[in-house]
C-alpha cells in the first residue's frame, strides 16, 4: 500500500537531466534457504519467489512497507556466514515494531540510542532517544545465520532526503503514527495561541509534507 500527496512547493527539480537509479534488492548469503525462508516468512515479510534452476536456487522477501527487496542465496565456502551486518529497518514507532517483531519470534534486545561518549556515536544507553529524536532510537535482531538487523525510528526526515514535492507513505499504520504525531504537535500549538484552530487540516497537511521532507516544521 502507498499513500502519497504533492506539495504545492514550487522548488527545483533536482532531478532534471539524470538517470533514476533505483535500489530495489539486495543479496545476503545465508547458509541454510529452508531456515532463513521459515525464520522470514514467520516475521511477516512478503515471499516474492522461490527460485530454482537445478541445483541452484534462491528466494527474495520484501519487508513490510520496503521499495527494497532481500534476495537469499547459498553462501559459497569462501563466505562466512553473518556477514551483513547491521542493515537498517526504518521505522515509525520503534516500540511498536519491536513488540511486534518479538511476538513473531524475532529476539530483538531491548531499544537504545547513543549519548557523548567514546566511540563514533557515543555511548549507547538504554531506552529510546530523548523525546524520541529522529534518527535517534535502535533496537537489533539476528536471522539464524547471525546478519544483524538494526532498527532505526525516523520520523521528521533530512533535508533533501526526500523528494519535496511528494510525500509519502508505506502503509495506513505508518500514516495513522504520522497522523498522531501531527495531533500531538498541533496540541501544542494550540495552547500556545490559546485558541481553537478552525483549519487544523491545514496545519496538519502543512506538518506531515514539512517532517517528511526536512523543511521546518509549523508552529
Amino acid at each position: 500500500m502507498s499513500i502519497a500527496v504533492r506539495s504545492t512547493a514550487t522548488t527545483e527539480d533536482a532531478r532534471v537531466g539524470q538517470a533514476d537509479l533505483k535500489l530495489e534488492v539486495v543479496t545476503i548469503p545465508v547458509s541454510d534457504l529452508d531456515r532463513a525462508k521459515d525464520f522470514y516468512q514467520r516475521l511477516g515479510w512478503r515471499l516474492d519467489a522461490d527460485f530454482r534452476k537445478g541445483e541452484e536456487r534462491a528466494i527474495q522477501f520484501t519487508p513490510p512497507g520496503s521499495e527494497c527487496s532481500i534476495h537469499f542465496a547459498k553462501i559459497d565456502t569462501t563466505v562466512a556466514p553473518g556477514i551483513a551486518r547491521p542493515l537498517y529497518l526504518i521505522v515509525a514507532d520503534i516500540q511498536e515494531a519491536r513488540d511486534e517483531l518479538v511476538r513473531r519470534g524475532a529476539d530483538v534486545g531491548d531499544v537504545f540510542h547513543f549519548a557523548a561518549g567514546p566511540g563514533p556515536f557515543g555511548g549507547q544507553v538504554n531506552g529510546p532517544a530523548p523525546d524520541h529524536g529522529s534518527y535517534g532510537s535502535y533496537a537489533s535482531f539476528s536471522d539464524p545465520d547471525g546478519n544483524v538487523w538494526l532498527l532505526q525510528e525516523i520520523t521528521t526526515r533530512f533535508p533533501g532526503r526526500i523528494d519535496s514535492h511528494t510525500t509519502a507513505f508505506a502503509s495506513a499504520r505508518d500514516l495513522a503514527t504520522a497522523l498522531r504525531r501531527a495531533a500531538a504537535a498541533h496540541g501544542e500549538h494550540e495552547k500556545r495561541t490559546g485558541q481553537r484552530d478552525a483549519d487544523w487540516p491545514d496545519w496538519y497537511a502543512a506538518y506531515l509534507v514539512a517532517e517528511q521532507s526536512g523543511d521546518e516544521l509549523p508552529a
